[in-house]
């Protein structure tokens, strides 16, 4: 399987994002060229070498009409009615880049460049969905209609730059699944047009729901900008820190300003192994439940979802004999398990560990014998091939016939032999 993780230590923006990207790639300068052809209107990308803490990473520049511009990111939406008056310089105090006023569009003028990209259906899809989520964040935020929003920085021609070029990299690096940190969403006020707002700014709060993020007070300054969220949001499988994979290619995405810690998001592209299973373990400890009170708990775990629970005993404070509970699940599982263990057991506190678990391919066929129809269990996988009779057919004959489950066995493995060994 192969894994895109997304390390979002110092935030994340679009041109961190699609810098980051363009650094898995062996040939960088093809992919400068394919970026170029897409026809973003009056865009050229350019290249370039930065770096931050000692660290050489990318830094893909974006001009405009051959001029350099400043990375803009959506800080603020007004209403496509409002007077040109209003419309003033604003500047905000962000850590990739200072932002400065450009005119900007509706989402049906950003719809239309799209439109006219010379990319697949697919890309223009994802970098479409990139922009609604962006507008309905803006539309709640201001209380206005989708239809209504006029977007300023994230309409401008380089922000439409940015998500095109990080969709673009993105379906062209096709990886299984994207993996993301908790994101770093610094900390302080930003300045706008309509006044001093609160780092993240309203509408990257609201896309940033549902994913982990923390607020660093040891960086003052805008982190995570909307487009960066909207990028993750869009694309990310699953948020938390790097799984158990085969790193095979570094890519550094550096932010314009400098820090104390380096300025950038490292993407890191990887290999796991396909047979690992994620699963969850939850576990208890116990010292005031009688056997037959486990047993049952045990039975109830396992009829609400749990892959496997078993005890082990343990001794306990003042030398009271225990027990310890382990429940393994799914993540999806986690929640109901974890109100049905304290439901069950007279614990007062579970622990949570994550690992991967390599199981073999199971499949179960079916054999006629003279004693009726029995399964036989089959796995295979890691190079090795294991067969074995299912224990309740065996048993049913067993007691039907009054023959011992050995004798039993034995028979008809010799009888079945060739449907057991392939």
């Amino acid at each position: 399987m192969k894994i895109l993780y997304l390390e979002c230590k110092m935030g994340i923006a679009g041109d961190m994002l699609s810098s980051a990207l363009l650094g898995l790639f062996d040939d960088k300068e093809k992919c400068l060229e394919r970026l170029n052809l897409m026809k973003v209107p009056k865009v050229t990308f350019k290249l370039e070498r930065a770096e931050k803490c000692g660290i050489m990473g990318d830094h893909l520049e974006v001009l405009i009409d051959g001029v350099e511009e400043e990375s803009f990111d959506v800080h603020d939406a007004v209403t496509s009615n409002e007077s040109d008056a209003d419309d003033h310089h604003h500047d905000h105090d962000d850590h990739h880049h200072e932002h400065h006023h450009h005119h900007g569009h509706t989402l049906y003028d950003i719809e239309d460049i799209i439109e006219n990209l010379d990319v697949s259906k697919e890309i223009r899809s994802d970098i479409r969905e990139v922009y609604e989520l962006l507008a309905e964040a803006e539309s709640k935020v201001h209380g206005v209609a989708v239809s209504e929003i006029h977007f300023h920085e994230v309409g401008n021609l380089d922000a439409v730059a940015d998500i095109a070029a990080a969709c673009y990299l993105m379906h062209e690096l096709d990886p299984d699944k994207v993996i993301v940190s908790p994101i770093n969403v610094g900390s302080g006020q930003v300045k706008c047009a309509h006044g001093i707002l609160p780092v993240p700014t309203p509408a990257a709060a609201l896309l940033l729901t549902d994913i982990p993020s923390y607020s660093s007070e040891r960086i003052k300054g805008e982190l995570c900008t909307p487009t960066g969220a909207a990028l993750v949001k869009y694309f990310a499988f699953e948020f938390g820190p790097q799984p158990v994979m085969a790193v095979n290619k570094i890519g550094y995405g550096m932010g314009k300003k400098d820090f104390e810690q380096a300025n950038c998001v490292r993407a890191i592209l990887g290999t796991a192994n396909e047979d690992a299973d994620r699963v969850v373990e939850l576990s208890c400890n116990v010292d005031d439940m009688t056997s037959e009170e486990i047993g049952f708990a045990t039975e109830m775990l396992m009829e609400a979802g749990a892959l496997e629970v078993y005890t082990i005993p343990i001794g306990m404070k003042k030398n009271r004999p225990g027990f310890l509970i382990t429940c393994m699940c799914r993540e999806d599982r986690k929640e109901n398990l974890i109100k049905e263990i304290f439901k069950h057991t007279t614990t007062i506190g579970i622990r949570e560990n994550t690992s991967n678990r390599f199981v073999l391919s199971r499949e179960i066929v079916k054999s006629d014998t003279p004693y009726g129809e029995v399964r036989i269990k089959k796995s295979s996988g890691f190079d090795v091939h294991r067969s074995k009779l299912e224990y309740e057919d065996l048993a049913g004959i067993a007691r039907r016939t009054g023959k011992s489950l050995l004798s039993l066995k034995k028979e008809l493995s010799e009888l079945m032999k060739d449907e057991i060994d392939h």
